[in-house]
């Protein structure tokens, strides 16, 4: 425990036989569950964690309060439908099973996926194991070694002493990065962390794609876990949600780890795309719930605004470059006006938009 809280770390796996171990045996002593999600692995990594527990008692009894019966009264009909949902969304989750025979009492969770839903999809499932049994602060370590065990109190500490919903490591802040972390990577994750302060709204983060993180049960309890991106895009889809639900957040600087473990197969160009087309829909998604069915904005007008102006811009764009390459035509001073002053106007409405959104935004960056 941290500050008299509960914590705990989901390790999502795939074919992590070979790193696991190291994984579990440098997790720190206060940490009381570390649940670990197989994602339908073909190496029989689920087996190996079972082989490797030992002696598995924790002295920390966690009961799901979805076993926990409510009495109806007068009172407790808001707590009645939040656990018949709670208990409803199960089967929205990739399918899976609990290898425990006794969950309550063992510090060790293996749960194993009957189908591989990809890195967000198990990640989810360790969410909701943590959110029905009320853990404090879940972290999130991933099953390859990469990540450092002794900066978990950092990660933890924001959440569990003062109350922040979500904390992540930042390695692009670190001295080493640019030295540590390839260069297209680099450079990749920095292009998305730029789109993701937009789609998002935290315009203060960056490394969007670290996934060493922590999040507080206000915040599990905030978003739909079922509903969280499956698989790479899931840190940045779990941003926009986290967003709409007002929740606090914080950076810390994590060092760079690279080199442990097998080599990375992850295709740059692959990844990036879906990413990039998740991050429109995001954006759009948080514009919609956000500034216009909770609280209608300004800046939903001017973004529209913007986004209307640049389609209509294009046009005229189209036809000032088309008569520019043909050296046999004039450019219409008509048209030329006319791009002019769309530009500007659309260009005024996104500043404008922006500058409302990172003002409303700011608070929740801590």
């Amino acid at each position: 425990m941290l500050n008299n809280k509960t914590v705990a770390v989901v390790v999502p796996c795939y074919n992590e036989s070979q790193q696991i171990k190291i994984v579990l045996d440098s997790m720190p002593s206060f940490v009381d569950r570390i649940i670990v999600v197989d994602d339908a692995s073909s190496d029989n990594t689920a087996q190996t964690v079972m082989q490797l527990i030992g002696n598995n008692q924790s002295s920390i009894k966690l009961t799901s309060k979805l076993k926990q019966t409510l009495v109806p009264n007068l009172y407790n009909r808001a707590d009645i439908e939040v656990r018949k949902k709670s208990i409803e969304e199960i089967s929205l989750f990739t399918p899976s099973e609990l290898l425990n025979k006794n969950p309550d009492n063992e510090k060790v969770i293996v749960i194993k996926h009957l189908e591989n839903g990809g890195v967000g999809a198990a990640i989810a499932t360790g969410y909701k194991w943590c959110k029905d049994h009320n853990i404090d602060c879940t972290a999130v370590m991933a099953g390859d070694g990469q990540m450092d065990p002794d900066e978990l109190v950092s990660i933890c500490s924001p959440v569990t002493n003062e109350g922040i919903d979500y904390v992540k490591g930042n390695r692009l802040i670190h001295k080493s990065a640019w030295v540590i972390i390839p260069r297209v990577r680099f450079l990749g994750n920095s292009v998305l962390s730029i789109l993701t302060k937009i789609a998002s709204g935290y315009w203060g983060v960056s490394d969007t794609q670290s996934g060493y993180t922590a999040i507080s049960n206000n915040a599990l309890n905030s978003v739909p876990l079922y509903d969280i991106y499956k698989r790479y895009g899931m840190p940045n889809d779990l941003l926009v949600k986290l967003n709409i639900a007002f929740c606090t957040i914080r950076e810390v600087k994590i060092k760079p780890i690279y080199g442990v473990g097998e080599k990375s197969k992850l295709n740059i160009l692959k990844v990036s795309i879906p990413i990039l087309l998740l991050l429109m829909r995001c954006f759009f998604k948080r514009l919609k719930i956000k500034y216009l069915y909770r609280s209608f904005h300004p800046l939903f007008l001017l973004y529209w605004i913007a986004i209307i102006i640049g389609i209509i811009n294009s046009y005229f764009a189209y036809q000032l470059i088309i008569n520019f390459i043909n050296p046999n035509s004039k450019t219409p001073t008509d048209y030329l006006i006319i791009f002019i002053f769309l530009f500007i106007s659309g260009f005024q409405s996104l500043l404008f938009a922006m500058w409302m959104d990172i003002q409303d935004n700011e608070k929740l960056s801590k």
